[in-house]
């Protein structure tokens, strides 16, 4: 195999990631207006602090930490903007 298929698979690869995560992300948003806040927000909170516990497992630097947890205080932000609306 050459450089170029290697880089063309790759490619491929990364590809296909974005596709799933895509697909991912557009079967969470039905999901999310489907059921209640009370049903999914828990849920969604188990996600963040597993990926904050995993970002902490594999010592990751104090800036990349910080970054994870203002996401995560962002997306908590924006669900709670969120519940408020729908009231």
């Amino acid at each position: 195999m050459s450089d170029s298929n290697a880089h063309e698979c790759l490619d491929a690869k990364h590809e296909r990631n974005r596709e799933q995560r895509i697909e991912g992300i557009k079967r969470w948003v039905e999901y999310i207006e489907s059921e209640p806040p009370e049903t999914w927000g828990p849920q969604q909170n188990a996600v963040v602090n597993d990926q904050l516990d995993a970002a902490q497992s594999v010592q990751t630097s104090v800036a990349h930490q910080q970054h994870v947890t203002d996401v995560a205080a962002e997306i908590l932000e924006a669900s709670d903007e969120s519940d408020d609306d729908s009231e």
